[in-house]
């Protein structure tokens, strides 16, 4: 959860890199508080309202943090553009989020360290 709360409060920090473990955090408890919003909205008859707004609401720490875990692997935060291409986009794109961090490179010192 700390993983979650550093990333939104970071929100709009594109600058620096971000670990695997800071990544991997921050997307597993998105993807949990957004099935739990889904939940609730089929309780509640809603149709996509909290999660819509839910997503919204993350969507720039969303960006940023994955950004700054491009930049942990040597590449630039635009290279998250390639996942505009049907399927290959976001397999690329899968696996630059996956790789191991480089050592010091021009985004800043190795975060591991």
């Amino acid at each position: 959860m700390e993983w979650f709360l550093k990333v939104v409060k970071n929100y709009a920090g594109f600058e620096g890199r971000a670990r695997r473990k800071e990544y991997w955090m921050f997307i597993l408890f998105y993807f949990i508080f957004d099935v739990i919003l889904a939940i609730i909205e089929n309780v509640l008859g809603l149709n996509n309202i909290l999660t819509g707004l839910y997503g919204l609401a993350l969507l720039l720490p969303t960006l940023a943090v994955t950004a700054r875990r491009l930049h942990d692997t040597g590449r630039s935060g635009w290279m998250q553009l390639i996942g505009l291409i049907p399927l290959v986009g976001w397999i690329i794109v899968l696996v630059f989020l996956c790789q191991d961090s480089q050592g010091d490179n021009r985004f800043g010192e190795n975060p591991k360290y």
